[in-house]
């Protein structure tokens, strides 16, 4: 089923080597949910972190920002923590990637599965430059590989 999202990283997939991809619900609060379906949100340096022996998880860095129609007299934080809802197994398999050296967890993207807003993080290993110069020849080596091969069918 393709999902329909609200906001994507797309750029988490060049930087970064996946290993993990967990779904996650969020506790949003009743102006949040109105700025995401009006998609007023970034999610482009957000991380995924666990506080010292907890088994809370929050989503820190990402910014929603407040409608212009909402009321004024209560303060709204745009880039407050928010809380993940992740189940026991899930908590301790984030808890052990981010024990071992070089692995973070971030936000992959936003989207509403029926009425809920899911969130997709991903346990990742940052890519070196020359694994990025070597995925792009890769990528252009199977290019040139269908052109010939299509060539060579349509003679």
């Amino acid at each position: 089923m393709k999902k329909n999202y609200i906001i994507l990283n797309k750029k988490i997939y060049h930087d970064f080597f996946i290993k993990e991809e967990i779904e996650a619900g969020i506790i949003l609060q009743g102006w949040e949910v109105k700025s995401l379906r009006l998609n007023k949100i970034t999610i482009s340096n957000s991380y995924v972190s666990i506080f010292h022996n907890s088994t809370k998880v929050f989503l820190l860095n990402s910014n929603i920002n407040p409608l212009n129609t909402i009321c004024n007299h209560i303060k709204y934080n745009p880039i407050r923590k928010r809380e993940l809802l992740l189940n026991k197994k899930e908590i301790f398999l984030l808890k052990n990637y981010l024990n071992c050296k070089g692995f973070t967890i971030v936000v992959i993207g936003l989207y509403w599965k029926k009425s809920w807003c899911k969130l997709k993080i991903a346990v990742v290993k940052g890519k070196k430059k020359y694994d990025k110069r070597h995925l792009l020849k890769k990528k252009e080596w199977n290019i040139n590989k269908m052109r010939l091969i299509k060539k060579n069918i349509k003679i």
